[in-house]
């Protein structure tokens, strides 16, 4: 099996592709540290490729990644096609999930969270690459931990956290 570094984002890529690119432009900036690397970055999944080959190529950006990030948007918990079958995909493989909220909510969003990832282990967060970064690097560990001792359900950072960013 390949080492598994990479960060899976899920998101609507008809409504909040601009989030995601943002993301990306934020990595290569030399104005923040924040870094992830991108699972999206091990091959393409072209739009008329049938929906069997895209999963397939979904599939091994899933394989070599070690955290699942889902950007929740207005129109998220509404798609099944791809983005509830990634969801499916982390849940899974036991990926440590982290739920961005595209409103700026640090917390569960009961109107935008996907009904599959409400009951989940699972870190929500708004869209700030300094608490992002933040949860790349301790949820991954925090999960491991929450795992083993049987816990599940959405968790979300104190308010001492994002002011301990600057937030």
């Amino acid at each position: 099996m390949p080492y598994r570094n990479k960060t899976y984002v899920s998101f609507d890529g008809d409504n909040d592709i601009h989030y995601y690119w943002l993301m990306r432009a934020w990595k290569q900036s030399d104005m923040t540290s924040f870094n992830f690397y991108d699972a999206h970055d091990l091959n393409t999944a072209s739009d008329t490729s049938l929906e069997s080959s895209i999963k397939r190529q979904l599939a091994d950006r899933l394989r070599n990644s070690k955290s699942f990030i889902l950007l929740a948007g207005e129109r998220t918990r509404f798609l099944y096609k791809f983005v509830r079958w990634e969801i499916e995909q982390a849940v899974t493989r036991d990926l440590p999930i982290i739920v961005v909220n595209l409103n700026g909510l640090r917390f569960m969003d009961e109107s935008r969270c996907p009904p599959l990832l409400k009951s989940q282990l699972a870190v929500h967060v708004s869209f700030n690459a300094h608490i992002i970064e933040h949860a790349l690097e301790d949820w991954t560990q925090q999960h491991l931990g929450f795992r083993y001792q049987g816990k599940t359900g959405p968790f979300y950072y104190r308010e001492a956290v994002y002011q301990g960013l600057g937030l």
